[in-house]
């Protein structure tokens, strides 16, 4: 029985991961329950800027089963606009869901706020022009990107199909000594099982979207339970 709280997610519709890490994360008494927002293309900067309206459709579905918050869950598709585009996407959820919403690039840039970062590394999956929007988009937050890289892949499901392996080299391949964290970008990236490993091996934090989206939903609704090998974020609420 649920008797914490219950978070309703907005899935990009080809993404295969988010289900399966949100799961993972939440504590006793917490449930999740999703559903979709169109998406046809590749990922580029012209189809993710059409999930906004997307996200309306979807959020009106979800507050049927009255949720204690929603969570827009793509990075990429919440940054593309610029500086604020997060936050017109939240008013857009709260508008027609009548609950507390967010975003999975509002929950970044709140993980790192909280966990003090001002340097920082990112690896993503996206092609260069996207690339181009995440950099701007935290750098106009004042955060100092030092090293971003890209897979290039421009096939959401393909993004979804990238080994926990792949991601960790990625990750490690981007870090940078005097970087206070390493960031990986995407929630349809499987990282929960390389957080607490490249914590480790980098001796600094790793926030990925999916945590830092798990994360801020919960603290949210007032659900501050610190969870094992989640990585620092998960220590600091």
């Amino acid at each position: 029985m649920v008797w914490r709280a219950r978070i309703g997610a907005l899935l990009v519709a080809p993404d295969t991961v988010p289900e399966i890490e949100f799961i993972r994360m939440v504590p006793k008494g917490v449930s999740v329950h999703f559903t979709r927002m169109r998406f046809e293309g590749a990922v580029n900067v012209e189809t993710l800027s059409r999930l906004a309206d997307e996200a309306e459709k979807a959020a009106k579905l979800l507050a049927e089963m009255k949720p204690d918050v929603i969570a827009f869950c793509c990075t990429s598709g919440s940054f593309i606009k610029g500086v604020g585009y997060d936050k017109e996407i939240i008013a857009k959820i709260e508008r027609v869901a009548n609950t507390k919403a967010t975003t999975t690039t509002t929950a970044v840039v709140n993980a790192l706020n909280r966990l003090k970062v001002k340097k920082l590394s990112i690896a993503t999956p996206y092609i260069d022009e996207v690339n181009v929007a995440c950099k701007k988009f935290f750098e106009e937050l004042g955060f100092e990107v030092l090293d971003i890289k890209g897979l290039g892949i421009r096939d959401d499901l393909e993004i979804g199909r990238q080994t926990p392996e792949t991601i960790y080299r990625l990750a490690k391949s981007v870090d940078k000594e005097e970087a206070d964290c390493v960031f990986i970008s995407c929630t349809n990236l499987n990282t929960i099982d390389i957080i607490q490993p490249l914590e480790y091996d980098l001796c600094k934090p790793v926030i990925t979207s999916n945590q830092a989206t798990m994360w801020e939903c919960l603290r949210l609704v007032g659900v501050k339970e610190p969870l094992e090998n989640l990585g620092a974020l998960f220590k600091s609420f």
